[in-house]
């Protein structure tokens, strides 16, 4: 009688372990998807505030006068392909999260070559509202930058708890996935060429 009250009690244990073990890896796999799924939208949320920017100082440089339409067009294109190039966070896949850096990488360019243009313009330049407007965009730069090294760290250390040991046994049998990482613009590998003329 001893031994099978002995038996039932290891066996009690054991299955609350492996309970344990499940339940413990399955909720730590949950926290980091919601992590992830947090930091995407702080992603999101900074790359909005720029398409918001760019409206502004769209209707600003409108206002002056025989500006190049030209280059305003392929800002207000690029950030119309820009909006139309949604991710769901729970579909981030690397060809997605392609598509929508490819999107906002041409957005950004438009947007430099608008401003540059707009450097040729000495009464627009003068104008406190496109000053303010160049400074908060150069600002959201500076914090999409810094969301999209957030994100990547945070997507680094779910993707790493995925795939170790037993984890990795347990994350496909409950459908958890790698999320890809943002990566360095086209280009960005090269320094810029300053010539002086």
């Amino acid at each position: 009688m001893k031994r099978s009250w002995i038996i039932i009690i290891v066996i009690v244990v054991v299955l609350f372990i492996i309970y344990r073990l499940f339940a413990g890896t399955y909720n730590s796999m949950v926290m980091r998807q919601e992590n992830v799924n947090k930091a995407w939208s702080g992603v999101l949320t900074v790359y909005q505030r720029r398409l918001d920017l760019i409206d502004n100082l769209v209707a600003t440089v409108k206002g002056a006068a025989n500006f190049e339409q030209q280059t305003l067009t392929k800002v207000i294109e690029a950030r119309a392909n820009a909006t139309q190039t949604r991710i769901d966070a729970n579909n981030l896949t690397p060809e997605a999260l392609a598509k929508f850096q490819a999107a906002q990488g041409q957005l950004g360019s438009a947007m430099s070559r608008l401003l540059v243009v707009a450097e040729q313009y000495p009464q627009l330049r003068a104008t406190q509202n496109f000053s303010d407007l160049q400074a908060q965009i150069e600002g959201s730069e500076n914090r999409i930058a810094v969301e999209r090294q957030r994100f990547n760290d945070i997507a680094q250390d779910y993707n790493t708890y995925i795939r170790t040991f037993p984890q990795n046994m347990l994350a496909g049998m409950y459908g958890f996935q790698q999320k890809p990482y943002f990566e360095a613009e086209k280009g960005a590998e090269h320094a810029p060429k300053v010539k002086f003329d």
